[in-house]
């Protein structure tokens, strides 16, 4: 898929300006002025720059923070995908910004990425942005990888499996401003300790959050930058990396943000952009969650996935318990969550979810007693999270493999460089293990149970 002709959008385009205070915005835009809708952190910065100032990369930041801004403000249509933005940015250097070569790999990686129509023009800046404080954030001696880390299942368990085989502390980059591990992290002393900027918009109507695949492959291609390291380690399985882009929900566009085909636009917008090669590698594409989890088990000191990781995609407001919260344990993200700790034999407590029980007949029966917060969304949620699941092991089936699952292993081949019959036979061997691993953790929730009925091709 190449070129922006495979991305439509039947609206008009949505003009933003992401603008200094005080330069006046087009008729018609909606502005995201820097420093009030688009506020760079300062101690991000400082966590990201605490060696030299790079101001190209200074205006990566705020290119991706202007691309989340449009992704949240906009709703997708009611009926098809694709929205449509004209972006004008402030720079410091628009010439470099300007350059054909990279305003085109700009705008294909996004569309790519988003499903979306994407045209950027720059401008220069007015006043150049002052550097950040400098601190003394020593990198550890091993710089030979750079690793995104979040609180999900697979940052901890490669992280653990990585460090184990290397001998060596990892550069970490944190993918988030917040999450269970804060005190491990040490966040205000660590490089690359926090997303260095936010984005405020009024009421965010739009949560499909497509572009944070290009907000963390940012984050961690300048830090890779900054350390003066090459390679990246993308930590995500095999169901994390190639199960959205296999099983599509509805009418939504294929979700690439884990994809190895979207890291390689990636690294060549970034090597046109700053000189500088990265390699996004992904170690554990071809085994599952619960295989990588049951890896990392297996070490001598075993991370704790219980109480240092989270996977839910709901808010507080979903998932919550008497003011606590939980995971809701229903989502696409949690059903995988369980499915994995199953496999690898970690006991979790029932109470770490909402839905504490999924063996009962009655979906609403399986939350906690004292939960208030039934909705017919959450049910929907329920069913989703297991027909995802339930989808992606019937692919395991020759016959479930249509003409949109071979361009898949095609678009995975081309972008792992490796041989399309090679690629075809490691993805139908990962599908197998994923449909035997689902398989029995369905039918370890019983027959009568909700779980059972919603995944009968599998159950059966």
């Amino acid at each position: 898929m190449t070129g922006t002709t495979s991305y439509r959008a039947s609206e008009t385009a949505l003009l933003v300006d992401a603008i200094e205070v005080g330069v006046p915005f087009r008729a018609g835009a909606t502005p995201a002025v820097l420093g009030e809708s688009l506020r760079l952190d300062t101690r991000g910065l400082t966590s990201f720059f605490f060696a030299r100032f790079d101001r190209r990369l200074f205006d990566l930041l705020v290119v991706a923070a202007a691309v989340e801004f449009c992704d949240r403000i906009q709703r997708r249509p009611g009926w098809g995908w694709s929205r449509s933005f004209d972006v004008r940015v402030s720079v410091h250097d628009p010439k470099l910004w300007a350059a054909p070569e990279i305003t085109a790999l700009l705008e294909e990686t996004l569309s790519f990425l988003t499903g979306d129509v994407w045209r950027f023009r720059f401008e220069a800046r007015r006043e150049a942005e002052p550097d950040p404080v400098s601190a003394q954030l020593p990198l550890p001696p091993y710089r030979a990888l750079i690793m995104p880390y979040s609180e999900g299942l697979d940052s901890l368990a490669v992280h653990a499996l990585t460090a184990h085989a290397t001998n060596s502390e990892l550069v970490r980059v944190r993918l988030g401003s917040g999450g269970v591990d804060r005190q491990a992290l040490d966040k205000d002393r660590k490089p690359f300790a926090r997303v260095p900027y936010k984005i405020s918009v009024p009421n965010s109507p739009e949560s499909s959050a497509r572009s944070r695949g290009f907000k963390f492959a940012v984050v961690t291609a300048i830090a890779a930058a900054m350390s003066d390291v090459q390679r990246i380690i993308v930590t995500e399985s095999g169901q994390g990396a190639l199960g959205p882009v296999l099983v599509r929900s509805g009418h939504a566009y294929p979700d690439y943000r884990v994809h190895p085909a979207f890291s390689r636009k990636m690294e060549r917008l970034f090597l046109a952009l700053t000189g500088h090669e990265i390699r996004y590698d992904y170690p554990r594409l071809w085994h599952t969650k619960g295989e990588t989890l049951a890896a990392a088990k297996a070490l001598s000191t075993p991370p704790d996935f219980v109480t240092r990781t989270r996977s839910c995609w709901q808010s507080s407001q979903q998932a919550s318990v008497e003011g606590a919260r939980r995971q809701c344990g229903i989502c696409a993200a949690c059903m995988l969550r369980r499915l994995s700790m199953f496999t690898a034999e970690i006991d979790e407590p029932a109470d770490r979810y909402v839905w504490e029980n999924l063996t009962v007949a009655d979906f609403d029966a399986g939350a906690a007693s004292a939960f208030q917060g039934h909705t017919h969304a959450l049910r929907e949620y329920g069913i989703a999270g297991v027909l995802h699941m339930d989808h992606l092991a019937s692919l395991a089936s020759p016959s479930a493999q249509t003409l949109a699952f071979r361009r898949v292993v095609r678009l995975t081949a081309d972008a792992l460089g490796d041989d399309e019959g090679a690629v075809r036979v490691q993805t139908q061997e990962l599908l197998t293990r994923h449909a035997e691993e689902w398989r029995r953790f369905v039918a370890a929730q019983g027959d009568q149970s909700f779980v059972a009925r919603y995944a009968a091709s599998v159950a059966a």
